[in-house]
């Protein structure tokens, strides 16, 4: 009980630690805003679709936004650390190195919710939709925790790399491929009506995938870190 408890507060210094340095800064979540809210705006002017059409690629371009922007931010969270020399820093620290890897991801995690709860409302307004509804949020967030449970541990991968910037989103894609398409798929289900028993198959999907690869990266962190 007492080691749960060190954990815990481990985690907590290291979200503490990036929020704060996050706030001082506003580098990587303005950076992923403008990203993002550049994305949906062209988007918007440069397809010239019918209501009934806009509805269809809503759930495409929601995801193609939060996919691309995230991967902005995953590589600029594990980048400042290591430029910094506060990866050496955390990784001497007398912790579980498991903590290093939830924190970064329950901040990452934090970013991209943040980035969505802008996007979403923006989205609305431009397109003539109605985004804030839960059953989307609740897909945006089962996409978003999969994306970084598998995305943290990649980026402490690519981070060694001089050509992080380009390493990063090709490890991680094609790894996220199936969660991208059942968010897709799910969203889109959601937005048009589909029944409950055609979105089902695609949350379950996206479930299996957080469960397998944050098991798989909490196992796998303390080497990938060492190396």
């Amino acid at each position: 009980m007492a080691e749960f408890k060190s954990l815990v507060k481990a985690i907590q210094a290291v979200v503490w630690k990036d929020l704060a340095a996050e706030w001082r800064s506003r580098e990587m979540i303005s950076s992923m805003l403008v990203f993002a809210l550049l994305v949906i705006i062209i988007f918007n002017f440069a397809l010239e679709l019918s209501n009934a059409t806009r509805e269809n690629v809503t759930a495409g371009v929601l995801w193609v936004t939060f996919t691309f922007a995230g991967t902005l931010g995953l590589n600029r969270s594990m980048a400042v650390e290591k430029d910094r020399g506060c990866l050496d820093g955390l990784l001497l620290a007398p912790v579980d190195r498991s903590a290093i890897y939830f924190g970064k991801m329950i901040s990452n995690f934090l970013f991209i919710l943040l980035v969505a709860a802008i996007v979403l409302p923006v989205y609305s307004i431009l397109y003539n939709i109605n985004l804030i509804r839960l059953d989307l949020i609740m897909v945006i967030i089962l996409g978003a925790f999969g994306y970084v449970s598998i995305g943290t541990l990649l980026a402490s991968m690519a981070v060694q790399a001089r050509t992080r910037d380009i390493l990063l989103p090709v490890l991680l894609f094609p790894v996220v491929i199936p969660l991208v398409i059942a968010a897709v798929k799910a969203s889109a289900g959601f937005l048009q009506g589909f029944e409950p028993e055609e979105i089902r198959p695609w949350i379950n999907i996206i479930l299996v995938f957080d469960v397998i690869f944050t098991a798989i990266a909490f196992m796998v962190f303390d080497y990938v870190v060492e190396e």
